[in-house]
């Protein structure tokens, strides 16, 4: 979401500390025309801009698709976050494979996946088959996202036109972010929901075209092992636990199955991790977080990336389902929080110059902190303006963390192991934005099935319904006689209203909690200024 990420798919898309010297890159290649140069910018900047979209368009969406395709709340949730999870556990994999076959050769099999699962996803007519193209999506998406980088890196080889260069393909997935909800809302509204995909199609057609006459192709000449048993097993590992977690929240409680999956799930992760430390070239090098500055920095993206994530899903199913907002009107309601999160990255550096990076994002975590409380102590869909300064709160504590975050990760590692450091922080922006909002969901799942208030009238068979999501109280209001109908939607809309406020509230706690682990862990080394960890911050 914010510009700190560049160097995060720079590290992942080059596979690690072996691409920084490749010979694919050096000073002795010949430079590519200003127009070719250029034209490649474009391609990938666009692509990337599509990703962006893709991580929030769906939000606006979510009200009309449940009424049409009724998924049930652990199906909800996975539609929403399978992008960003399957994006998390397969982009340092995609650069490595990219550093192997060709990076030319990943990003165009990216572009023509993306562009194809759009198409699944806006033609899907039930929940599993939308599901599986937002996986798809997710698939694609790494990708691109993985190889684009070391692309540019090779295209540009004079070191001012490639700052600018990556300036400019970071901030598309800003830009592309932050429009989603009011994309999403327009066209949902105009043409349904399935139209938040479709528009992704053309665009990825003229990218397709475009890219291959003009990206160069490009390899890592000592490419990393690519480790078919480690994706194996962070894959299924954070399926089991994320599954065992939804199920738990749709059924209000815990069963053998649960039990056993998300056993089974920590285990496969634990798996994971101890084969990382025993193999010479993990996808995940874990050995960085025996710096305590590392772990914490990335736990503060982590638990930032998914707070804000999760506050923009839940707060556009809030005001439309609550306060019975349009999908325009509720994009629109979102803008100030994303205007306030650009503002927060670009005074970052600023913030980490005059406080230091611990102070900076102790006091940006706290700032969040207490805008998510305020948003559950005065939020009210009916008063939009006094939703507007919390709002605007957690938008710039959130993108000075993320930005502030980011650097302190890059800056906690050595210089040689930047590679390594930098696809770790790239994961830990996706992993949070599919954890925030399956944890939290899960959450409200359970407070809205546990919190539905009797309705008089309503059958047990009828009451059972309603109590699986607000989109199927809607269905059983088409049932009923108007009057209880009526008193159906105002239980479904208190039961939703308690659900966001209990979500608030433990996102509140958490990113205190995060703020204090900032203040208390991210000391400096002794010897130097407590400025950027070590250093200052580099931009935002």
């Amino acid at each position: 979401m914010t510009e700190s990420k560049a160097p995060a798919a720079a590290g992942s898309a080059d596979g690690g500390k072996r691409a920084a010297p490749s010979a694919d890159a050096g000073p002795d290649r010949p430079a590519l025309p200003a127009r070719q140069r250029w034209l490649v910018l474009a391609v990938v900047s666009g692509s990337l801009f599509l990703c962006g979209i893709d991580l929030t368009v769906l939000h606006v969406a979510v009200p009309s698709l449940s009424r049409e395709l009724e998924p049930s709340p652990a199906q909800l949730l996975w539609i929403v976050d399978v992008y960003s999870l399957t994006l998390a556990a397969l982009l340092v994999t995609c650069g490595t494979l990219g550093d192997r076959i060709g990076r030319r050769r990943m990003v165009l099999s990216g572009f023509f996946t993306f562009g194809l699962a759009s198409a699944a996803a806006a033609f899907s007519t039930s929940t599993a088959q939308l599901i599986a193209a937002r996986a798809a999506l997710g698939v694609g998406a790494a990708m691109i996202m993985a190889s684009t980088v070391a692309i540019i890196r090779v295209v540009f080889t004079d070191d001012r036109e490639r700052a600018l260069a990556l300036g400019i393909w970071t901030s598309a997935h800003s830009v592309g972010a932050t429009i989603g909800p009011l994309a999403g809302g327009l066209v949902t509204e105009r043409w349904g929901w399935g139209a938040v995909f479709l528009i992704n199609v053309p665009v990825i057609v003229v990218i397709l075209a475009v890219g291959a006459r003009v990206i160069p192709e490009s390899r890592n000449p000592v490419p990393r092992r690519w480790d078919v048993a480690s994706v194996a097993l962070s894959v299924t590992g954070l399926a089991g636990v994320v599954y065992a977690l939804k199920q738990a929240g749709e059924h209000a409680g815990l069963n053998t199955v649960i039990v056993v999956t998300a056993l089974a799930g920590a285990a496969l992760i634990h798996l994971f991790v101890r084969r990382q430390r025993r193999i010479p070239e993990p996808l995940l090098d874990f050995a960085l977080f025996r710096d305590r500055r590392f772990t914490t920095a990335t736990l503060c993206v982590i638990g930032c990336f998914g707070s804000y994530v999760a506050l923009l899903f839940f707060l556009t199913q809030w005001l439309q389902q609550v306060g019975e907002y349009s999908p325009v009107r509720a994009g629109l309601a979102l803008m100030p929080l994303a205007g306030a999160n650009a503002l927060g990255a670009v005074t970052a550096p600023w913030a980490a110059n005059r406080w230091g990076n611990r102070w900076a994002l102790t006091g940006a975590l706290s700032l969040f902190a207490v805008a998510y409380a305020a948003i559950a102590a005065v939020g009210d869909t009916g008063h939009y303006g006094v939703l507007l300064v919390p709002l605007l709160a957690a938008g710039y504590g959130a993108g000075i963390v993320m930005t502030l975050g980011a650097d302190s990760i890059m800056g906690a590692a050595q210089p040689e192991r930047s590679g390594e450091a930098a696809a770790i922080q790239e994961t830990s922006f996706e992993l949070g934005a599919g954890l925030g909002v399956a944890v939290l969901g899960t959450v409200l799942t359970a407070v809205y099935r546990t919190g539905l208030p009797p309705v008089p009238g309503l059958s047990p068979d009828e009451r059972a319904r309603a109590e699986e999501s607000f989109a199927a109280a809607e269905d059983v209001m088409t049932e009923l006689p108007s009057r209880t109908a009526r008193a159906v939607l105002h239980s479904a809309q208190h039961a939703y209203d308690r659900g966001f406020t209990a979500v608030s509230v433990i996102a509140a706690a958490g990113l205190a909690a995060t703020a204090l682990l900032a203040a208390t862990l991210l000391r400096p080394r002794r010897g130097t200024e407590e400025t950027g960890g070590d250093r200052p911050a580099t931009g935002g």
